[in-house]
């Protein structure tokens, strides 16, 4: 009791209960956040904090299939000051994406069908990345912050399909852009290396080390992701690789996809 009392800043506290908190109560709502992100079923979602601020969450979304399928598309999420009691986070692209729940000038993420009032203990982070990756497999173009890409999709599935597709295109034409930041938790991306990430994929697939390899001959060291043919180089995985309750003894979940193969989720290499 006497430790919640001091996380409480009497400068803003209100008779209402409505506090802000002090730094050390706002570190550790972040803490509980991130590790109930981890216990969360998220396939092909992956984030990290910056090393800079808490308050600012770098991501990157692996899209299976759909519309959207092989899509890589990387986010910041920013964190308000006062959470957990504040608005709700906003999630924002690194770059545009065309689709009617992303703003085509700021490429933000429209939280509001799902969130409309950030409710404290209801709501948390995790439910927003489930949020943003559910938005590449059901499309919803009510409501939308992008009309011509509502319009595509309701009215022209084809042409839709099509700037979907080289929405795609770019982003993968991209994926190895230098990063806008020289933060360190910023995740980026190499094509696979032997000399440089074989040795590390070898140490995964043996040990089971709790890190997701895949991707066309490429696996992501340190961020995970999905059939992609890249290595992540930096940031850690938000969750751990899906150890499957049915595979064989010793079996822990992880995929590889050589060049050239057809992707198939939770693939393994063959021995």
């Amino acid at each position: 009791m006497n430790l919640s009392a001091k996380m409480i800043d009497r400068r803003t506290s209100t008779p209402k209960g409505n506090h802000s908190y002090g730094p050390f109560f706002l570190e550790y709502s972040l803490l509980a956040e991130y590790n109930l992100l981890q216990k969360q079923k998220m396939p092909g979602v992956y984030v990290v904090p910056s090393y800079t601020s808490p308050l600012c969450w770098y991501g990157v979304i692996f899209v299976r299939q759909g519309l959207f399928q092989e899509g890589v598309f990387r986010f910041k999420m920013f964190i308000p000051g006062n959470f957990p009691d504040g608005d709700c986070p906003r999630l924002v692209f690194d770059h545009p994406v065309f689709h009617p729940s992303v703003d085509a000038l700021t490429y933000e993420l429209d939280l509001r069908r799902g969130f409309n009032k950030w409710k404290r203990n209801v709501n948390h982070i995790w439910q927003i990345l489930l949020y943003a990756r559910r938005a590449f497999y059901k499309i919803e173009p009510k409501e939308a912050v992008n009309q011509e890409a509502a319009d595509a999709y309701a009215k022209s599935p084809e042409r839709f399909r099509s700037m979907a597709a080289a929405c795609v295109a770019e982003w993968r034409r991209r994926l190895y852009d230098p990063p806008p930041t020289d933060d360190p938790h910023y995740i980026t991306f190499h094509p696979f290396d032997p000399v440089t990430h074989e040795s590390a994929r070898k140490t995964m697939m043996e040990s089971g080390a709790p890190v997701a390899v895949n991707g066309r001959g490429g696996g992501e060291i340190g961020s995970g992701g999905d059939g992609n043919g890249e290595s992540a180089n930096r940031g850690k995985p938000s969750d751990k690789a899906f150890p499957g309750k049915n595979l064989p003894s010793g079996a822990q979940g992880l995929s590889f996809i050589e060049p050239g193969e057809t992707i198939q989720i939770f693939s393994r290499e063959v021995s």
